[in-house]
C-alpha cells in the first residue's frame, strides 16, 4: 500500500485526504526552504544588511504577501483586481527588496543602452530622441537606474511607465516628482490597450513583467505594433528550460548556459505558481519567435551565494523586429561577402533558390537563413548584430561542443613580421588564415589594409576571443585595451564589457565573455589561460622550482645582446639538464600541454632518426623520440637567446617568461598606432570570422578569389597515410587566383606533403629552415 494511502487520518477529531496531506507537507517544505533563503538574505554580510527597524518590516512584509497571504483579487477575478491584491500591501516596500530578488534589471538596462548609444551616439538630436516605453515598469526602479547608463530627461523625448497596479503607479509619481523628470509619464492601464496612435516606440522594456502578464501572445504582437521598425525591445525574466528545447532552433542566440535540469525547473515551476507567475517556456519562445535576437543572456541568481548551489535561473533577451524584405538582401550581401561571389541580386528580387550560374556556391550562412526564411523564422542571430563580421555556425554541433568553454592559444605564436615580409601583402587582397588569438591578422589590417580577410577556426571560444579583440578596438580608449591585451587584466572588465563593448559583439561572444569575466580580473590575467596559458604557468612554476626566476628576470630585462648571452649559459645549464629531460621533454608532456598534436611530435622525431640521410621510411626508436625533442628545443632556443633581444623585440618569449607584455616590448597589434588606425570607421569591413574546418570555408569561396593563404602549421596535423592533405591542397588550388601564394610553417625539415602541393600545381618553395645554429623568426 502507498505511503499516502496509509494516512487517511491525523488525528482523533478530523479526517483529511491525501490530496491535501501532499499540498502541506509540500507548503511546509517550501516555507521552511524560503525561511531559510531569507534568513541567510537577511543575516549574509555579502547581501543586504538591515540598518533600520523599517527596513526589517519591510521585508517580514514581502514575506507575508508574497507566500502567506491569499491572492483573491476583486469581486470580477480581473487581472487588474489580482495584481493589486499581490501589490497593494508592499507596494512601498517593493524596490527595497526586488533588489536582491530581481537580478539583471541593471545588466539589461546596460545592454539597452549601450545599443542606443551605438544607435544614436551619446546624445541624440532633438528631433531624433529616442521614445521610451517600460511595460510592467511599477514604481519606476528601471527608469532612475538607467540614470547611471544615460541622462534620461535629456537623451529621451518621452518615457511611459505601463502598469496595472494603482499602488505601484502611484509610488512612481511619487518618484519622479521628487526627481523632477519632465518626460516620464505614469499610465496606469492594460498594457494591450495602450497606444502612442501614430508614433512608434524606440525602446520597449520590461523586468520580470513577462512571466506575469497573461494572453501571452496577443500581448506579444501588440507590444512589436508599438516599436519602430529600428527600435529594440530589451525583457529580463525568469525562467525554467531544458536544453532539448532550444535544440535545432538557430535563431535564440545562443545555448551556452541555457539549461536547467529537472529539480530546477520542477521546484522552481511550483515556487513561482504561487504568485501567479508563470515560467512555462511559451513565454520565452514566443519572444524570440517574434523578434530577431540581438542578444541572449543567461544567467543564474544565486540568492544564497555561490557556495549553496541555489540560483534562480533569469535571461536577458534583446531583439529587433523582423523585416522579411531588407532581410532578403542582407542575406545576399552577407553570402556574396562569404563567398567572395558578386553580389547579384536586387532587394526587390525574389528570394528563391537561384540557379547556380553566376554564382557557383553558397555559404552555410545563405543555406540556413533561406530554412528559416521559408518556414517564417527569425533568421539566426548572427545576421541581426550591428555588423556582420562573425558568420552562422551550428553551435550545437559535437565538433564544436568538443572545445568546451576554454580557447587553445591566448596569443599567435607566429611571427606576423616574417609573414609581411614573405607576401608582401596589399590592399586589394583577399586573405583566408587560421584565426588562432588573432593576433596576426590584426597585424595584417593595421599595416597592410588588405581588402577581405576570412579568419577561419573550428574552436568557437577562439573566435570569441578575435571578436573581443575587435569590440575592444572600436569600444575602449587605448588606456583600457592596453590594459586588456597588453597586461592582461582590466579591473571592472564586466561592466566595460556590458556598457561599452556589447554593441559589437555577437550574442554568442557576450554570453562566453560574461561567463569568463574572472579571467580579466584574477591574479593570472588573460595569457595564463587556455591550453598555452597551461604550458605557461607549468614553465614558470618550473623556473621557480629550479631556482631560476631570479636569473631569468634579469635575462628578459637585459639591455643588449651581449648582457642577455652573457646570462643564457646559467640558465641554459639547469633548464636544459639530462633530468629534467628525462621527467619532461622526453616524455613530450609540456608538448602535449601546448597543444603539439603527435603527428607533428612524430615529424621532429622522424627528422631528428634521419638528420644524415633524410630518409622518411626509417621508423624512429622511443630513445629517438626523447632525443629528438631535446635536440629540437635546443636547436631553437641556443639562436633565439644569442641573436634577438627579447626586452626589446621578441615579445613571444616576453610573454611566455614574463606573463604579460611591456610597453618596450609587444605585438605590433596592441599598439597605440594600431589601435588609432583599427578604432575608425569601417576598419573591419573586410573581416568575415567562420568558425568552422577550413575545407568547409575554402569549398564555399568562389574559384580564382583568393590571393593569399596563410594556414600555419595545420597540416602538420594530418595523417601521412591519410587524405586530409590532398583535399585540402586542392580546394585551396580551386579557390586561390593565379600567382596566389599559400605560406605554411612546419616543425619538419621536409614536410611529407610538399609534393602533394608541387602534384596540384604549386612552386613549393622553402624560404628558411630550422637547424642547428639558426633562428629563422622570433
Amino acid at each position: 500500500m502507498a505511503f499516502w494511502d496509509q494516512l487517511p487520518i491525523l488525528s482523533g477529531y478530523a479526517i483529511i485526504s491525501k490530496e491535501h496531506v501532499r499540498i502541506a507537507l509540500a507548503a511546509g517544505l517550501i516555507l521552511i526552504f524560503i525561511g531559510l533563503v531569507f534568513t541567510f538574505h537577511l543575516l549574509g554580510r555579502k547581501t543586504i544588511v538591515v540598518n533600520s527597524l523599517n527596513e526589517a518590516r519591510q521585508w517580514m512584509r514581502f514575506f507575508y504577501v508574497s507566500f502567506l497571504k491569499p491572492h483573491n483579487g476583486d469581486a470580477g477575478n480581473s487581472q487588474q483586481g489580482a495584481l493589486e491584491s499581490f501589490y497593494k500591501a508592499q507596494a512601498d516596500a517593493y524596490d527595497t527588496t526586488r533588489k536582491r530578488l530581481l537580478r539583471g534589471r541593471e545588466e539589461m538596462l546596460a545592454l539597452v543602452a549601450a545599443q542606443l548609444k551605438f544607435q544614436y551616439g551619446a546624445t541624440p538630436k532633438p528631433h531624433n530622441k529616442p521614445v521610451w516605453i517600460d511595460v510592467g515598469g511599477g514604481t519606476g526602479w528601471n527608469i532612475e537606474a538607467m540614470s547611471q547608463f544615460l541622462d534620461v530627461p535629456k537623451f529621451f523625448s518621452e518615457v511611459y511607465i505601463v502598469d496595472y497596479s494603482p499602488s505601484l503607479c502611484e509610488v512612481a509619481r511619487s518618484r519622479f516628482v521628487r526627481l523632477g523628470w519632465n518626460n516620464v509619464q505614469i499610465v496606469c492601464e492594460d498594457a494591450k490597450v495602450f497606444n502612442l496612435g501614430k508614433r512608434k516606440a524606440t525602446l520597449i522594456t520590461m523586468s520580470y513583467s513577462l512571466s506575469m502578464l497573461p494572453n501571452l501572445h496577443v500581448f506579444i504582437d501588440h507590444l512589436a505594433s508599438l516599436l519602430d521598425s529600428k527600435g529594440i525591445i530589451g525583457v529580463v525574466d525568469f525562467y525554467v528550460q531544458s536544453g532539448v528545447e532550444a535544440a535545432g532552433r538557430n535563431y535564440i542566440g545562443g545555448t551556452m548556459q541555457r539549461h536547467v535540469n529537472w529539480l530546477g525547473r520542477t521546484f522552481w515551476r511550483a515556487w513561482f505558481d504561487l504568485d501567479r507567475v508563470g515560467l512555462e517556456g511559451a513565454r520565452r519562445d514566443y519572444l524570440e519567435y517574434r523578434f530577431g535576437t540581438l542578444k541572449s543572456i543567461d544567467e543564474r541568481n544565486y540568492i544564497l551565494g555561490g557556495y549553496s548551489g541555489i540560483s534562480i535561473p533569469y535571461y536577458i533577451f534583446l531583439g529587433r523586429l523582423i523585416s522579411s524584405n531588407s532581410a532578403r538582401a542582407h542575406v545576399e550581401r552577407l553570402d556574396a561577402a562569404c563567398t567572395e561571389s558578386p553580389y547579384l541580386m536586387p532587394q526587390e528580387a525574389s528570394f528563391q533558390a537561384q540557379p547556380e550560374i553566376d554564382i557557383e556556391v553558397r555559404s552555410k550562412a545563405y543555406r540556413s537563413a533561406l530554412i528559416n526564411l521559408t518556414a517564417n523564422l527569425p533568421l539566426p542571430s548572427t545576421f541581426y548584430q550591428n555588423y556582420p563580421y562573425r558568420i552562422y555556425y551550428e553551435e550545437q554541433h559535437q565538433k564544436h561542443l568538443q572545445f568546451g568553454n576554454s580557447f587553445i592559444y591566448a596569443f599567435t605564436w607566429e611571427d606576423s613580421r616574417i609573414d609581411q615580409r614573405l607576401l608582401k601583402i596589399k590592399e586589394d587582397d583577399v586573405i583566408l588564415c587560421l584565426t588562432s588569438a588573432g593576433d596576426n591578422l590584426l597585424d595584417y589590417l593595421s599595416s597592410c589594409n588588405p581588402r577581405r580577410i576570412h579568419a577561419v577556426d573550428l574552436n568557437p571560444n577562439q573566435s570569441h576571443l578575435l571578436e573581443l579583440k575587435v569590440a575592444a578596438y572600436q569600444a575602449v580608449e587605448y588606456v583600457d585595451f592596453w590594459k586588456m591585451f597588453g597586461e592582461g587584466r582590466l579591473p571592472g572588465f564586466r561592466r566595460v564589457l556590458l556598457e561599452q563593448m556589447s554593441p559589437y559583439l555577437s550574442s554568442q561572444a557576450l554570453q562566453f565573455w560574461l561567463n569568463q569575466e574572472n579571467i580579466f580580473s584574477s591574479s593570472h590575467g588573460l595569457y595564463e589561460y587556455g591550453g598555452s596559458g597551461h604550458a605557461m604557468k607549468l614553465i614558470r612554476r618550473l623556473l621557480t622550482v629550479l631556482g631560476l626566476r631570479g636569473a631569468v628576470k634579469r635575462f628578459i630585462g637585459a639591455k643588449t645582446l651581449n648582457e642577455q648571452r652573457e646570462l643564457w649559459p646559467k640558465i641554459k645549464s639547469v633548464l636544459l639538464n639530462r633530468f629534467l629531460h628525462s621527467m619532461f621533454i622526453g616524455s613530450q608532456f609540456l608538448w602535449k600541454a601546448a597543444g603539439v598534436p603527435p603527428a607533428q611530435a612524430a615529424m621532429i622525431t622522424r627528422d631528428y632518426a634521419n638528420q644524415d640521410h633524410l630518409d622518411t621510411n626509417k621508423q624512429p626508436t622511443s630513445k629517438d623520440e626523447a632525443e629528438a625533442m631535446w635536440q629540437y628545443i635546443t636547436n631553437t632556443l641556443d639562436p633565439v637567446a644569442r641573436d634577438t633581444l627579447i626586452s626589446d623585440e621578441n615579445f613571444y618569449y616576453l610573454l611566455t617568461l614574463n606573463g604579460k607584455y611591456t610597453r618596450r616590448c609587444h605585438p605590433p597589434y596592441i599598439s597605440a598606432k594600431a589601435h588609432a588606425r583599427l578604432s575608425k570607421p569601417g576598419a573591419f569591413d573586410g573581416l568575415r570570422i567562420h568558425t568552422d574546418e577550413i575545407n568547409e570555408v575554402i569549398a564555399k569561396i568562389r574559384a580564382g578569389t583568393l590571393s593569399i593563404a596563410i594556414i600555419m602549421d595545420s597540416m602538420d596535423w594530418f595523417n601521412p597515410q591519410g587524405p586530409e592533405a590532398a583535399v585540402q591542397i586542392a580546394a585551396l588550388n580551386r579557390a586561390l587566383k593565379l600567382g596566389g601564394r599559400v605560406l605554411l610553417r612546419s616543425a619538419g625539415l621536409k614536410p611529407w606533403y610538399t609534393p602533394v602541393f608541387e602534384r596540384f600545381g604549386f612552386d613549393a618553395r622553402r624560404t628558411a629552415a630550422r637547424l642547428p645554429g639558426t633562428c629563422i623568426d622570433r
